[in-house]
């Protein structure tokens, strides 16, 4: 319309052929507004969000009212939801509404930043409730619509985030009330008493204990499911905030009961190495002494008390050092070297060796490597084994030496047919060093020399199945030549544990003056071979 009248006003102007009546017209038409401007100068009256209650049903209310219901979350009523709400807002909510009746009207205001006024009155049965956002009473609000849907999705989405975490979450007021929950810690409250969600009160009772060092360290704490039912552990976190502290609780169950497993173990472990007679240390992957036995202490003289403050690797070896429980070096940086190889060794599970100590005791110890980076040690005393070793090489050697001064060549052979003894008189006799030579001689070996260096005759045979006979056996003896023409005498004795000795003497030293047949078995009488 304004344009029709516009371009009225030009042809006008034009048909005068006057400008000055154009600019007259002109003149007498609407100007167009600012948006801006418009709406600046706009301002619209603040709507309060109104409710009106019949009991615990809401009969109606404004815009605003249900706008702000459904911005509430939770489930039960919409008095029970905007119960909620203003509970954790306003002091002495619940007093007022339940003094309403008699007093017919109050009006409470919130604390903290939320600044709200919740007036109240009573009206035959019917509650009016109006509630006010004081931050914003009497000022000009523009938000930018894209903005606010931002904000709003941030918020619904946050929101849903914490509604379906499966772990407890919860503020609480500088005086320690819970003034905010998510549902996992009210399934927890509802758990443990029994009660509906829609039956609940604010603020809300206290399930964890508060934190209460400043650096709000972590804290287990566990929690009853409900009489006569178990316990749950839960790893308490709390976070300072702007007004108050917000609160997480962990399930720590696996936790709890790996823990409890692994004590446990490391009892049944201790128990079970209590008796035994080694001594065992076991370090975790960072060289920390976790488990030792009754045995270490014995072996190491190292004080319980030490060993219980879980010493290091290096501190455990220096204290053996100083106890004089390692052999004692040369130099204490070559010992410093050759414990960092013991390490590396026992890491790998090659580590073993012997320790010979100023005090005359022999031990064997021994590194293992262990799951999850750690190394074990085992030290034996091995003293009376090393001993009885040495006792023992005595007496053999002791035994060859008197076997050696014998003029009998004598050579011992094993139910396997292996040669496990022989005399200086039987090398010198077949030429041989039975104790240098390469791996066990057998008795095919010992034949093939006697063969070679004597006459042909079938008692090597018999030797041979004699040797390797098994069941009862006697003595017997035969006559054989050497190459040369030289006469020797042998016999063939069993001997315990299936053993056999064969012997074989010079007829020269034996003086005798008889000879048998040759190649055949003979008594020994009619041989008269000198004896042991």
């Amino acid at each position: 319309m304004i344009e029709l009248f516009a371009q009225a006003a030009i042809l006008f102007a034009t048909s005068l052929g006057s400008a000055v009546a154009a600019l007259f017209l002109l003149s007498f038409l609407p100007q167009r507004r600012n948006p801006a401007s418009s709406l600046s100068g706009n301002i619209r009256a603040l709507e309060q969000a109104v409710f009106l209650f019949a009991d615990d049903e809401l009969i109606d209310s404004t815009r605003s009212a249900r706008d702000l219901l459904k911005a509430i979350p939770g489930s039960g009523t919409e008095w029970q939801r905007l119960h909620t709400f203003l509970s954790q807002r306003v002091d002495g909510i619940d007093d007022a509404f339940a003094s309403l009746p008699d007093r017919g009207e109050v009006e409470l205001e919130s604390r903290g930043e939320a600044e709200i006024r919740v007036s109240a009155e009573w009206l035959d049965g019917v509650t009016r409730v109006t509630i006010t956002d004081l931050s914003a009473e009497g000022q000009n609000v523009v938000v930018d619509a894209l903005s606010h849907r931002a904000e709003r999705q941030e918020l619904e989405a946050l929101r849903e985030t914490l509604a379906a975490a499966p772990m407890p979450v919860w503020r609480t007021t500088a005086e320690g009330a819970v003034n905010w929950a998510n549902p996992a810690y009210l399934d927890r409250i509802t758990e443990q008493r029994g009660v509906e969600k829609g039956g609940l009160t604010w603020p809300l009772p206290p399930l964890f204990a508060a934190a209460t060092a400043e650096t709000h360290e972590p804290r287990r704490q566990k929690l009853s499911t409900g009489t006569g039912k178990s316990m749950r552990w839960y790893e308490c976190h709390s976070v300072p905030a702007a007004t108050g502290t917000l609160n997480f609780a962990l399930p720590a169950d696996r936790e709890v009961r790996a823990e409890s497993s692994l004590r446990e173990f490391l009892q049944t472990l201790t128990k079970t190495f209590a008796h035994l007679p080694i001594g065992l240390a076991v370090f975790d992957r960072k060289r920390q002494l976790a488990l030792f036995n009754p045995a270490l202490v014995d072996l190491t003289s190292l004080g319980v008390d030490f060993l219980s403050s879980r010493p290091s690797l290096v501190s455990f070896l220096d204290r053996l050092r100083e106890a004089r429980v390692i052999p004692e070096p040369k130099d204490y940086h070559g010992w410093r070297q050759q414990m960092s190889e013991l390490e590396k060794a026992a890491e790998s599970g090659l580590y073993e060796d012997t320790w010979t100590l100023p005090s005359g005791q022999t031990y064997r110890v021994t590194g293992r490597p262990h799951p999850d980076g750690a190394v074990a040690f085992q030290i034996e005393d091995i003293s009376s084994e090393i001993a009885l070793t040495r006792h023992f090489r005595s007496e053999v050697a002791l035994g060859q030496s008197v076997v050696d001064t014998l003029r009998e060549a004598i050579a011992v052979f094993s139910t396997a047919g292996e040669l496990i003894l022989s005399n200086a008189a039987y090398d010198r006799l077949w030429g041989v060093e039975t104790g240098s030579t390469l791996g066990t001689p057998t008795i095919a070996d010992s034949r093939r020399i006697w063969q070679g260096r004597s006459e042909p005759t079938p008692v090597w045979g018999e030797i041979r199945d004699f040797v390797g006979a098994i069941g009862e056996r006697t003595v017997w003896s035969a006559e054989i030549s050497l190459a040369g023409g030289e006469l020797l005498g042998c016999r063939c004795v069993p001997l315990a544990g299936g053993a056999t000795l064969v012997g074989f003497v010079r007829r020269e030293d034996d003086g005798a003056g008889g000879r048998p047949r040759e190649g055949g078995r003979a008594s020994a009488a009619a041989l008269d071979l000198a004896t042991l």
